[in-house]
């Protein structure tokens, strides 16, 4: 546990103003997101150096595909959340509260000696959403860059801008869930609001993050040609079309476990309206797609990357370039 930042006294409760919900919380309560709580008169994330998930995943898992493609990562997260997808593929730490879950000891300093042990590239704050722990991902990565490894925030991007700016001080790569590109399905499906999702996007470009975007595709709800493109088209007026963007299928879970899985045409229609609109890295996720998984130069189309599911089979970028001497977009 250890003092939160992002917080203010008000009228008797703390207001947390990390993220856009900016909670009241009364004494002995916890914030929306069930980890950061009010202990006389002072807020507290609780789950600071206690992780509930601790892996070494490939970079691919997050899904990064343009950053150190075929390294590993030390990955770690906790309970809780600060949306309320009634789909979420996660449920099981996100809806979950600290004291509900077995967790490790994992000061700052043990997780980057862990990584450094374990010839990991990067340290990657997921599973859950690592925004609601900002503080105990601030103190890992500034510890990591030291040691020259990597930081990445596996996020759905809703947080403020101010606390952005510090939090994403040392974050090296994100990959942001874009759950949708209209406020309704944001207001009705998670709880929470569009807008400041975009805004956290264009502000991680500008620090000079490197982005990619995931788009979880679900059957009626966000699955239309239309929504698809607009979603797209929104990624390169607003981001570049150097972006990635991966588009995955669903699974039912949680409440929404009468929805149909995503069909692998859905999200194979999905990319090839992305490509169209003129995104130049364009993925598929949780089917089996040859096309999907692979990059392309976008110049002279060769294949630079092949992947199967989470592994790398051939790499021919070199110093950041195709053969033909085409600049790919990525950290390599």
């Amino acid at each position: 546990m250890k003092e939160a930042l992002f917080w203010e006294s008000l009228n008797g409760k703390v207001l947390c103003y990390l993220c856009p919900r900016n909670c009241k919380i009364g004494e002995g309560q916890n914030g929306f997101c069930n980890i950061r709580k009010n202990i006389n008169g002072k807020l507290y994330l609780i789950a600071h150096s206690k992780p509930c998930a601790v892996h070494i995943d490939p970079i691919e898992k997050k899904p990064l595909y343009h950053f150190f493609p075929g390294s590993d990562s030390f990955s770690i997260g906790t309970a809780g959340c600060n949306l309320a997808c009634k789909y979420c593929q996660n449920c099981d730490l996100s809806k979950a509260r600290q004291d509900q879950v077995r967790t490790f000891d994992l000061p700052p300093e043990s997780a980057v000696k862990t990584a450094v042990e374990n010839r990991c590239e990067s340290i990657s704050y997921t599973y859950n959403e690592p925004i609601i722990w900002s503080e105990y991902a601030m103190d890992i990565s500034a510890i990591a860059r030291e040691k020259g490894i990597k930081s990445v925030m596996v996020t759905n991007g809703y947080i403020n801008i101010e606390p952005l700016r510090q939090v994403y001080k040392y974050i090296d790569a994100a990959n942001v869930d874009v759950k949708s590109i209209t406020e309704k399905f944001y207001n009705s499906l998670t709880l929470s609001h569009l807008k400041p999702v975009l805004d956290a996007l264009i502000e991680m470009k500008s620090m000079g993050v490197w982005i990619e975007v995931t788009n979880l595709v679900i059957p009626t709800m966000n699955d239309s040609k239309a929504e698809i493109k607009d979603l797209s088209k929104w990624v390169y007026d607003n981001l570049g079309d150097d972006v990635p963007v991966h588009f995955s299928a669903f699974h039912p879970d949680f409440r929404f476990l009468s929805v149909p899985r995503t069909s692998p045409e859905t999200v194979i229609t999905a990319r090839n309206i992305a490509i169209d609109v003129g995104l130049k890295y364009v993925y598929t996720g949780n089917i089996s797609s040859d096309d999907g998984s692979k990059t392309y130069c976008p110049s002279c189309g060769k294949i630079l990357i092949d992947r199967t599911w989470h592994s790398v089979k051939i790499k021919k970028i070199v110093n950041g370039k195709c053969s033909c001497g085409a600049e790919i977009s990525g950290c390599f």
